[in-house]
């Protein structure tokens, strides 16, 4: 036990019971069948979980950013990967904050109680990457409609979600005086959408993450399917980014401990020559670093909740509370798989499981270079780098 009960403890405890349900050779088969786990996610729906931060009036928990950001903390400190569900819980919060009445209406009861799925974000593209703003898949209003075309990739849990909240540009670039400016978002109904202008593609990857490359070809929506202002999506899409870093930071926060505690468990009960390898410093050092790291990640992360719950811009937080945490936990897992030695590469240990899925944080949501020029340039005023 590495910590004592907190403020948040029955949540934890909660969440725990309920992923104690699902042992580690759950999620290793899932892992080695390439699948999703629908039993697990099904199980923290009907517990309300995913819907925590939908408010009381649509059916939700109402619950705070730090209370969430503790629900997926415990499922991946529990062994499991918050990866197939926390984005029911980011991508829903942009129609929490700028959805119109009538779709908080639609959709968040809905989602409330289980009956729909909002875990997609379609916003990258392979010819921009971290280029958000220079992105070209387009939405062009014809008879009352939106009209979509353009290409779309690495996005997520397309397979297992019925919305997804889509990034277009409805201004082109060159008609605009800022360039987050003329973007626009839209919630797409999948079911509707797939095979008649929207085609979907499985990208088979490192980590057993369910993600796609989407391909629009005149694929037609209502007109009230835009979310938030005409032109103003980037700033709609702010409201459920800052929610998704802090809660992937939680993510590897509680990746971290897992690590931290396995590494601990068998540094104290493997012995060789004579005694246990946790007795040399040359192990236990590296532990100990380790996880004073995480521990300086973790407060971050609470601090990006705070700025979160009080409603204040949040992006600073959000961004270092990310990288931070990302750092830590693959810190994290490099020392524990050390520590394991051969053991380590065993799929029975779960290691080399958690090894490859911490190891994504480092690279996306949000590149470590884009966060360290967010902090350049906006908290210490250097020149823009790009």
């Amino acid at each position: 036990m590495l910590h004592a009960p907190d403020a948040y403890q029955e949540i934890r405890d909660a969440v725990r019971d309920l992923c104690a349900q699902f042992p580690d050779e759950y999620h290793r088969k899932i892992d080695e069948q390439r699948a999703y786990p629908e039993a697990f996610v099904d199980a923290l729906t009907q517990a309300g979980w995913m819907a925590a931060l939908i408010p009381q009036e649509y059916g939700g928990s109402g619950l705070s950013m730090a209370e969430a950001s503790v629900i997926m903390e415990e499922i991946n400190r529990s062994g499991g990967n918050s990866g197939a569900c926390h984005g029911q819980m980011y991508v829903m919060n942009a129609i929490v904050r700028s959805g119109s009445a009538a779709q908080k209406e639609k959709y968040l009861p809905a989602i409330a109680r289980g009956e729909l799925r909002i875990q997609s974000m379609g916003v990258t593209e392979p010819t921009t990457g971290s280029d958000t703003t220079k992105l070209k898949t387009s939405a062009v209003k014809k008879d009352g409609r939106w009209v979509i075309n353009g290409q779309k990739v690495w996005i997520s849990r397309i397979q297992h979600s019925d919305l997804m909240i889509l990034l277009a540009r409805t201004t082109p670039l060159e008609q605009v005086k800022k360039r987050s400016e003329g973007l626009s978002c839209f919630l797409i109904d999948l079911h509707r959408a797939i095979g008649q202008g929207l085609t979907v593609r499985p990208i088979l990857n490192m980590v057993n993450h369910e993600t796609n490359e989407l391909f629009f070809d005149n694929l037609e929506i209502p007109e009230d399917a835009l979310l938030g202002q005409e032109g103003q999506g980037f700033k709609t899409l702010l409201d459920g980014l800052n929610a998704e870093r802090t809660l992937i930071a939680a993510e590897c926060i509680g990746d971290g401990y897992w690590f931290i505690e396995r590494a601990r468990q068998y540094a104290s009960q493997r012995e060789v020559f004579g005694r246990p390898i946790g007795q040399n410093q040359g192990v236990q050092f590296p532990i100990a670093e380790a996880f004073i790291e995480l521990e300086a990640a973790n407060l971050m992360r609470w601090k990006a909740c705070e700025k979160i719950d009080a409603h204040q811009h949040a992006g600073a937080e959000a961004n270092m509370a990310k990288y931070l945490a990302a750092k830590a936990s693959w810190e994290a897992a490099n020392v524990c798989l050390q520590t394991h030695g051969g053991f380590g590469f065993a799929c029975e240990y779960d290691i080399e499981r958690k090894f490859r899925e911490t190891r994504l944080y480092q690279v996306a949501p949000i590149s470590t270079n884009m966060i360290f020029s967010y902090v350049a340039e906006h908290l210490l005023g250097l020149p823009r780098s790009f």
